[in-house]
This record gives structure tokens, C-alpha cells and sequence, in this order.
């Protein structure tokens, strides 16, 4: 019973982490060129940061946590494609 509290009692508070992860990932995409090179899952990263920011202010902490972590896999995605074509134009 107490192990069930203390998963709903995580549940329940704010996404700290997730928003902090998210928002590293964003910011690791920006210096890596994604702006450039993969604007589109960069934007996506961070409109779901937003809605994420928007969701907490609303005290919809489950929605933000999913959000948030969307968040960081666009924002993956978006530096590794960054690092890829970086490296595809860079002279050997």
C-alpha cells in the first residue's frame, strides 16, 4: 500500500526533471545547428515545450510530464540529424 502511494504521490507533482531534461535537450539541438539543418524537429521541441509550461501552469502535471519528454526526444532527434549533416559538409 505504501509503495502505491508513493507511485501516485510521484505522479502527481510537477515534472521538474522532465522540463529540465527537455529544455537541456532544446538548448543541445540550438548549438548543434538544428536550426539550420533540422528546423522542423527543433520547432516541434519546442512547441511541445510550451505546451508543457502551459500545462503546468494549468496543474496538468501528467500532460506536461508527456510533453516534456516528447520534448526531448524531438529535440534528440533534431541534434543528432544537426551532427549528421554537420559532418556530412565538413571536409575530411
Amino acid at each position: 500500500m505504501l509503495l502505491l502511494l508513493g507511485v501516485v504521490a510521484a505522479c502527481a507533482g510537477a515534472p521538474v526533471q522532465e522540463m529540465y531534461n527537455a529544455r537541456q535537450a532544446v538548448r543541445a539541438a540550438e548549438r548543434a545547428g538544428a536550426g539550420l539543418h533540422a528546423p522542423d524537429d527543433l520547432n516541434a521541441a519546442k512547441q511541445l515545450l510550451q505546451k508543457a509550461e502551459t500545462d503546468i501552469r494549468h496543474g496538468d502535471y501528467r500532460a506536461a510530464r508527456d510533453e516534456a519528454e516528447q520534448s526531448r526526444e524531438k529535440a534528440m532527434s533534431a541534434r543528432t540529424a544537426a551532427e549528421t549533416a554537420s559532418a556530412a559538409t565538413t571536409p575530411p
